[in-house]
């Protein structure tokens, strides 16, 4: 009877809690979300922005703009149309800027396929209650589901029928001080030196111009990049799982059993301070996760699941189905997220 009482009473608390809204959209999910779900963007930059003063956040957004324009960044004229559209500080800044913890894993699955486990950890509060979804048609692989945030141009997570599911991770910051903010600025510092996309706008590309889990890795280990990065990539077949290491010009892959990752290097030669907490024993609790589309998330635990938990989601492409949960320092923040969507209807 306690048992019935106990699964009761997480069943109330969790029909309380806000569902992650789903939006169908176009190639331009940045700018339909933020339309649709401004409110939570703004709430997000109000969370954000305490970090910054207005003055300070202006003179970033000013530097990453220019970066943008350097670069030629082929999402600047949409950045410009959400920088109108919010009308403050701090768009160009954090379409750019990344501070994130994660742990990832790709592993075969008992129906023959293979599926992503992710846990995303961010500093700052409200992104697991500010969580969208955007089911993306009309690009030339295909469609493809992403999780993400209203007027965000990135990909951090995406799932996309039929040909993969993948995550970015944060890499190791390089030549750390153990002073952070002084080890961010010269990190950013060299960023804003690089004259190639950011990670999170690869993926973005990937997920709309790879046709498969081939040329998703081909992209994901080839395209230059902005800063050192980690991928985490599955297909669908049980042997395609990839977890891929980046600085901006080389890659190290490594599949099988060893698709698990972290914020930190998994092979040895390549240096770098572990983002995020406990790195390592979370990759390490990762390396245990079973695969299975566990709406209660009964699998995340500590020190996957700590303070700084946003999000987590379990994807396999070849079924096209994914559950999602968002997260705060409290507990969930959202109901659970199931979708099944073969790209079509």
């Amino acid at each position: 009877m306690a048992g019935l009482v106990s699964a009761w009473r997480a069943a109330s608390e969790a029909e309380v809690l806000p569902a992650i809204p789903v939006i169908d959209t176009g190639p331009d999910f940045p700018v339909a979300t933020l339309e649709r779900f401004g409110d939570r963007t703004h709430a997000l930059l109000d969370v954000a922005g305490r970090h910054y003063p207005k003055q300070v956040l202006s003179g970033l957004d000013q530097v990453s703009r220019a970066w943008l324009v350097r670069s030629g960044n082929g999402h600047l004229a949409e950045i410009d149309t959400i920088a109108d559209t919010l009308g403050r500080p701090g768009a160009y800044f954090f379409s750019i800027n990344y501070e994130w913890g994660c742990t990832c894993r790709a592993v075969a699955d008992d129906e023959g396929g293979a599926r992503l486990v992710r846990v995303l950890d961010w500093r700052t509060p409200g992104l697991g209650a500010n969580l969208v979804c955007a089911k993306v048609r009309g690009t030339s692989a295909g469609p493809y589901a992403v999780l993400t945030w209203p007027g965000y141009t990135g990909v951090l997570q995406v799932m996309a029928p039929g040909r993969f599911s993948a995550a970015l991770n944060q890499a190791p910051m390089r030549d750390p001080t153990g002073l952070f903010y002084l080890d961010w600025a010269v990190n950013r510092g060299r960023v804003w030196k690089m004259p190639f996309p950011t990670p999170a706008h690869l993926l973005r590309r990937v997920a709309e111009e790879a046709d498969g889990f081939a040329e998703a890795a081909r992209m994901l280990s080839e395209v230059l990049i902005s800063t050192p990065a980690i991928f985490t990539l599955a297909g669908t077949r049980p042997q395609d799982t990839l977890v891929i290491e980046r600085t901006e010009h080389q890659a190290r892959v490594r599949g099988g059993a060893d698709a698990v990752a972290a914020n930190h290097w998994g092979e040895p030669g390549w240096k770098g301070r572990p983002r995020g907490d406990c790195s390592h024993e979370r990759s390490q609790s990762m390396r245990g996760v079973a695969p299975a589309f566990d709406r209660d998330f009964a699998w995340l635990t500590p020190p996957m699941l700590n303070d700084k938990t946003r999000l987590a989601m379990v994807a396999d492409a070849k079924l096209g189905r994914l559950v999602a949960r968002g997260y705060e320092a409290d507990g969930p923040a959202t109901q659970s997220l199931e979708l099944e969507w073969n790209g079509v209807a």
